[in-house]
């Protein structure tokens, strides 16, 4: 039912966690992941800021 992790690409259970990243809401496996995906996003938006 659910696809994969969009930080791991491991299988998503029945409550994945929703992130926004660049405007668009992804599904994550983890707190972990969700982290990584939201540091990630901070620096690109860092980035082309400048």
């Amino acid at each position: 039912m659910s696809g994969t992790c969009a930080a791991c690409d491991c299988e998503l259970d029945e409550n994945p966690i929703k992130v926004t990243v660049g405007g668009n809401t992804v599904e994550v496996c983890c707190d972990d992941c969700a982290q990584a995906l939201r540091e990630a996003d901070a620096s690109q938006a860092q980035a082309s800021g400048h």
